[in-house]
């Protein structure tokens, strides 16, 4: 089965296309020719559920439909995926090979998929040479950080989102939590000011919506990191955006402010999802917690296990095939857009037969893709969701789910599923009013392509005069309960 280019119809598009009415026949599951809609109602509420009906009826790679009816090839099968994500030379990652752009197939200027399937100076859409020279940079940007100093510095932004409800003795951890922590983190790895962050947590979440605001809350993520480039250019500092232009490949300044978009919603939208992932394991999955407490689990295996079973991103976007080829058995034609199925591809019965089974020794999930370009800040977000779930289990371990889990909700798109809340209760405590800032380490001696250190007294911005040490850091709640467990 072939997914044939549809010919351009202007004049079936008028002002009232965009949104059909309710009733109308593109709420439907499927489209005018049977093919399958990865949006709308169906795979807003059961998208594990469209996966394995797809699979039963088209194998490993099926025929499916973007917003819009734009079509689009969904890689379900763990062998498929590695394949697309590994064989750049059949697959690129540069969405002007797409043959819709030609045929019409997408409005270009107002549709909610352009965020994410749209071109952009970045290194997610190059290849070759051109992809190399752009990873080098953001990769020279994120290891910059010595991970032992990143944890410390989550560590007080986890303490001061724990204080600001610990005494009330309830909290949504979803909103108060673990939408905000990596937020916190990851702009100030950014270079990026306290004052931009919380209109910056709901334009980033808005913008995976893939809503009629999505365009808006694009242009506003990239004004603000346009602002942010001004400032790096004349007073740089010990930051992602200070890196990437000094970095020997040259950037442009559109090119840094584009690899700050995508470390920025990446980073942020997979970290959010995985800690709201884990923490809802917790306190609903008494096997999951027991496992935990009883040292059969550590929490990074934890957050591993969560990344095969529930992965942050559901699919990503998107490769396009360079000539025609086979794949799972279909015929791909040359232009055709392919969707990597991640989550899909993780409980794919052909790797995993009983899905049951414990992985979390494993990190050969899908969950960050696969191939040279892997997410290159994967390390970063396991740190930030390992360090903020520690801290929120240890200063509250009594937390408990405040309402019956089947009332937890979901807003599922094409490409993420986002848990909407996650009320809990414990015995009420006293905030411990950590207000000391605990600056980033310097990097190790500079190298090719990082900044030089920062001169003396740039950090001083940052917080009081002489606050460089934490608070001593209790031992994880986990390891006590489990030392009282096996007797020891």
């Amino acid at each position: 089965m072939t997914v044939p280019s549809r010919p351009h119809t202007p004049d079936a598009a008028g002002p009232s296309a965009a949104v059909p009415p309710p009733g109308c026949p593109a709420h439907a599951a499927t489209g005018p020719d049977g093919t399958t809609r990865l949006y709308g109602e169906l795979a807003a509420t059961d998208p594990m559920g469209l996966y394995e009906k797809l699979r039963a009826a088209h194998g490993p790679v099926a025929p499916v439909l973007l917003d819009g009816d734009v079509r689009a090839w969904l890689v379900l099968g763990y062998l498929e995926n590695r394949d697309v994500a590994t064989r750049s030379t059949q697959f690129s990652h540069d969405p002007r090979v797409w043959h819709g752009w030609r045929s019409g197939e997408i409005d270009a200027e107002n549709s909610p998929l352009m965020p994410l399937i749209g071109w952009r100076p970045d290194c997610v859409c190059a290849d070759g040479e051109e992809h190399q020279r752009l990873r080098g940079a953001v990769t020279a940007g994120l290891n910059q950080f010595d991970h032992r100093g990143l944890r410390r510095h989550i560590t007080r932004f986890a303490h001061q989102l724990v204080d600001s409800f610990c005494e009330s003795g309830k909290a949504e951890l979803v909103s108060q939590f673990t939408e905000y922590l990596p937020m916190l983190t990851l702009t100030h790895l950014l270079g990026m000011s306290e004052e931009d962050r919380p209109e910056l947590v709901h334009a980033a979440r808005d913008l995976f919506k893939a809503t009629e605001t999505s365009l808006a809350s694009n242009a506003y993520v990239l004004e603000s990191l346009e602002r942010l480039v001004v400032v790096k250019r004349s007073r740089p500092g010990q930051d992602i955006a200070s890196a990437l232009m000094a970095h020997p490949a040259g950037l442009t300044d559109e090119e840094v402010k584009h690899h700050l978009w995508l470390i920025l919603l990446a980073g942020y939208e997979t970290t959010t999802n995985l800690m709201s992932n884990v923490l809802r394991m917790v306190v609903t999955d008494e096997r999951f917690r027991g496992s935990l407490a009883g040292g059969q689990m550590t929490l990074p295996e934890a957050v591993e296990q969560v990344l095969w079973d529930d992965p942050p991103l559901l699919v990503c976007p998107a490769r396009w095939a360079n000539g025609d080829t086979t794949l799972g058995g279909q015929q791909i034609k040359a232009g055709d857009m392919l969707l990597l199925g991640l989550a899909a591809g993780n409980v794919d019965p052909a790797i995993r037969p009983d899905p049951s089974a414990p992985v979390y020794h494993s990190r050969a999930h899908l969950s960050f893709s696969a191939g040279s370009h892997e997410c290159p800040g994967q390390d970063i977000g396991r740190v930030i969701a390992d360090t903020g779930i520690d801290i929120l289990l240890t200063r509250l371990p009594d937390i408990v789910l405040s309402v019956p889990e089947e009332e937890l909700g979901w807003r599922s798109t094409t490409w993420a599923r986002h848990l909407t809340a996650l009320p809990v209760t414990f015995a009420p405590r006293s905030a411990q009013g950590q207000e000391v800032t605990t600056p980033l380490p310097a990097p190790p001696p500079p190298t090719a392509g990082l900044p030089p250190e920062p001169p003396a007294g740039l950090w001083a911005q940052a917080g009081p005069e002489g606050g460089q040490v934490p608070a001593p850091r209790a031992a994880s709640w986990w390891v006590r309960l489990g030392r009282l467990l096996r007797g020891r």
